[in-house]
């Protein structure tokens, strides 16, 4: 599958190798490697303070690994952060890009729409005529919307909704309309399995192997790798040793921090997000 305005593989293939970051107090994850092609769904799973949020934004360019080597859609990390951030998106990630709980869900995609269309493609698509423009944004907010299954007319209010009176997996829903407004290769979502009960768990799953299956690649962390659809599957962090006990089973593998000194190392490497 292809961008339909660039030509280009719409997912992006994902690669590391001995993927590891360092922050002052200690490893916040190390030893990763995995080989996805794009519209692959990838589970990144650990407790908290495993890592898995920080590998997440080390993989969309948005951190500076510390030790080995990944490529994402043919673009090397740690040296290219800036062009790889260009054709990736986070979902909400807490202390790094939440969203506001105040601002209504019509707000948010009114905002992500015209920060889209300011920064996308060629500077001479801002000379078309304002009503073009305006129709191009809102066919791409009503394709997000679709693909993460988000009905407005569904919420308590419709589009009026504040974000603070969503459910756990409309919130959800939303983060990742959000990010595909802006048409990435690679998505990431962090915690995709959150809060959310079962059948919600489902849900969100579901949503995200759609995704994948549109030809995008995914990045979920979440505390379990689903079972009930197809995912590589990242462990990190104290679930390391069922990934040892079957390696063959598993796209990566290793976070030889302990529980503690990885909480602090992720805290410190949060600090340092902005500088990546």
């Amino acid at each position: 599958m292809t961008d339909r305005d660039t030509g280009a593989p719409r997912g992006a293939a994902v690669q590391a190798e001995g993927f590891g970051l360092k922050g002052p107090r200690g490893w916040v994850f190390r030893g990763v490697t995995l080989d996805a092609p794009p519209g692959t769904l990838i589970a990144v799973e650990g407790a908290s303070g495993s890592g898995r949020t920080c590998l997440l934004l080390s993989l969309t360019g948005r951190m500076r690994a510390t030790e080995g080597r990944a490529e994402v859609g043919g673009v090397t990390l740690p040296k290219h952060l800036a062009a790889v951030r260009r054709f990736t998106a986070t979902g909400p990630v807490e202390g790094v890009a939440e969203l506001d709980p105040a601002l209504t869900v019509a707000e948010h995609l009114r905002e992500r729409a015209l920060l889209q269309r300011r920064f996308d493609g060629s500077p001479l698509s801002l000379l078309r005529p304002r009503k073009e423009r305006a129709a191009r944004a809102r066919a791409r907010i009503d394709e997000a919307l679709e693909s993460a299954g988000l009905d407005l007319d569904t919420l308590p209010k419709g589009p009026r909704t504040s974000v603070r009176d969503l459910e756990r997996l409309e919130a959800l829903r939303l983060g990742v309309a959000l990010a595909l407004i802006q048409g990435p290769r690679l998505l990431a979502v962090d915690d995709a399995d959150h809060k959310l009960a079962s059948a919600d768990r489902a849900a969100a799953w579901a949503l995200l192997r759609a995704v994948a299956d549109s030809g995008i690649t995914v990045v979920a962390a979440c505390t379990e790798a689903p079972e009930s659809v197809e995912a590589l599957t990242v462990r990190l962090g104290a679930a390391q040793e069922h990934a040892e006990e079957d390696p063959q089973d598993t796209g990566a593998t290793e976070n030889t921090g302990d529980t503690e000194e990885t909480e602090e190392g992720a805290a410190d490497a949060y600090a340092e997000a902005g500088r990546a």
